[in-house]
């Protein structure tokens, strides 16, 4: 076995461990049983923990992350503001529901106060969400959405998402919702947009016309 594949096998296996109880529950020699390797081998490809919890965030959201801005770019060019937040929706929860251990190593990570929730939140979250928010920034100064704080928008949709997310991993025998997760996503899009799109009647007072005139 080369050397870059039994790396990518002891990732694998630590993010599994780690999923399930947690970083502080998790001992080297778990992670080392688990993989099928001793502890020196583990420390010859990773020097410290941290080198293994960075090499778990760039399996778990590297790539996804790069697929996602690029998809947008392609869609912002064109100011195709329900599909720009149809995509972050749909995405966000392929990316979660898809690997349900992401959802929970994050929750691990926070509730344990771990030294990788702040690299691990930035990887999933801040980075789409400061996306997000230049978007919203951009239209506002277009015309084509109301006068609002992009940062708190950009949370707020994320924050739907995020819940549904939960919903789908941790709470799914609590779900009391029929529809499915194309209709679902196409509902938080239509609410957030209903909320921060201009209107007529915000556009009239915006140039001190009336309705009609």
């Amino acid at each position: 076995m080369s050397g870059e594949v039994r790396r990518q096998q002891i990732v694998e296996v630590a993010a599994d461990l780690f999923s399930k109880k947690g970083f502080s529950g998790t001992t080297t020699k778990e992670i080392a049983d688990g993989a099928g390797v001793s502890e020196a081998i583990i420390f010859r490809h990773f020097s410290t923990k941290r080198d293994l919890y960075r090499a778990i965030i760039d399996f778990k959201t590297q790539q996804s992350s790069q697929d996602l801005q690029t998809e947008l770019e392609e869609v912002a060019a064109r100011n195709d503001d329900r599909e720009f937040f149809r995509i972050v929706a749909t995405r966000k929860l392929e990316l979660y529901c898809g690997d349900p251990a992401l959802m929970r190593l994050l929750l691990f990570a926070a509730l344990e106060g771990h030294e990788l929730t702040d690299i691990f939140f930035r990887s999933t979250t801040i980075e789409v969400r400061n996306y997000i928010r230049q978007y919203i920034e951009r239209r506002v100064a277009e015309g084509a959405f109301r006068k609002v704080d992009a940062a708190v928008a950009a949370r707020a949709f994320l924050g739907m998402v995020g819940n549904q997310a939960q919903v789908e991993i941790l709470f799914k025998s609590c779900d009391d919702l029929t529809q499915s997760s194309n209709q679902i996503v196409d509902f938080f899009v239509d609410i957030f947009l209903d909320g921060i799109k201009q209107n007529a009647a915000d556009e009239n007072s915006a140039t001190g016309q009336r309705p009609g005139m």
